[in-house]
This record gives structure tokens, C-alpha cells and sequence, in this order.
């Protein structure tokens, strides 16, 4: 996440970023979802920001048996929880609205698809019932409609099995 946090910064889009450091794209996305990375591609990527190497390099180290284990990623990574927690929202919001463009799009293409050989039969009606549900309820999670079993349940529960606050 440090990585992607320093990108934004100076407003480089993954695409400007692979190119700068001579990375793939793909290596990029890798490393901001908080996938290992070889020591040849942080060094690239440390040259590109101007920072020091030992700044991003992140050791693979046991993670601390009294914090969280996701906000030991966090840390490893360089990131608050807080920022963990915004990025990862942020990513989920982007992949609902891609959901959604994608129902628009494929259910119009049914629906022409459906008039033009059998108008009398609403088949593509089906369709948009059933993924428009599935939708419904990606917006539920992305937008926290019901928040049962959120983060905050997530830490109780983890609080009550541990016998202590985190």
C-alpha cells in the first residue's frame, strides 16, 4: 500500500509508474494489493520516488500476536490502518460501480437481443431480476446498508476470543 499511497501522491497512474521504473503494469498492481515483490523491483521503485530502498523494503516478519493481523499488514506496509481501511473501501467501490456499468451494458445488449428475435417472450426480464438482486446486495456490502459482520463485529468477536481489547 505504500507504494500505491506514494503513486497517488504525485498522481501517476499505474501505467506512468510501470514505465518509470521499468516494471510490468501488472507487477505494479501486484505489489499495491500487498503481494511480495522482488528486491530488483523495489529497488526500481525506490530509485523512481527518491526515497531510500529500506523505506519500502518490507520483511517478512512474524506478525505480533497483539495486534491484528490486518493491521500488522498495514504497518508492514508502511500505511494506517485507517489508510488501509480507505484504500481497501475506495477498491471495493470501484468494483461495484464496474459491476453495475457491466449489468447496463450487458442487459441493454439482452434486451435488444430479446426484442429483435422473440418480443412476445420477456426472457431478458429474468435475467435483470436475478443479477439486479446480486447487485442489490454488492451495494448492501459496499455501502454498509446492514452492518452485520463488519469490521467492527469482526474485532468483538476477535476481542471476546482473545479475553482482551486489541
Amino acid at each position: 500500500m505504500l507504494i500505491q499511497k506514494l503513486r497517488l501522491q504525485r498522481g501517476w497512474s499505474q501505467q506512468q509508474l510501470a514505465e518509470l521504473s521499468g516494471l510490468s503494469v501488472r507487477t505494479i498492481q501486484r505489489i499495491e494489493q500487498g503481494q511480495t515483490a522482488s528486491t530488483e523491483s523495489l529497488k526500481s521503485l525506490a530509485a523512481v520516488f527518491e526515497i531510500d530502498f529500506s523505506s519500502i523494503h518490507t520483511e517478512d516478519t512474524m506478525s505480533d500476536p497483539s495486534h491484528a493481523q490486518e493491521t500488522q499488514h498495514a504497518l508492514n506496509r508502511g500505511v494506517s490502518l485507517d489508510e488501509e481501511l480507505a484504500f481497501r473501501h475506495v477498491q471495493d467501490l470501484k468494483r461495484f460501480y464496474l459491476h453495475l456499468i457491466r449489468y447496463v451494458l450487458v442487459i441493454s445488449m439482452l434486451a435488444v437481443i430479446n426484442f429483435v428475435t422473440n418480443p412476445h417472450v420477456l426472457w431478458v426480464l429474468w435475467v435483470a431480476l436475478w443479477w439486479g438482486v446480486a447487485i442489490l446486495f454488492h451495494a448492501a456490502r459496499v455501502f454498509m446498508l446492514f452492518p452485520f459482520f463488519d469490521a467492527k463485529w469482526e474485532k468483538k468477536q476477535v476481542e471476546k476470543r482473545l479475553g482482551r481489547s486489541l
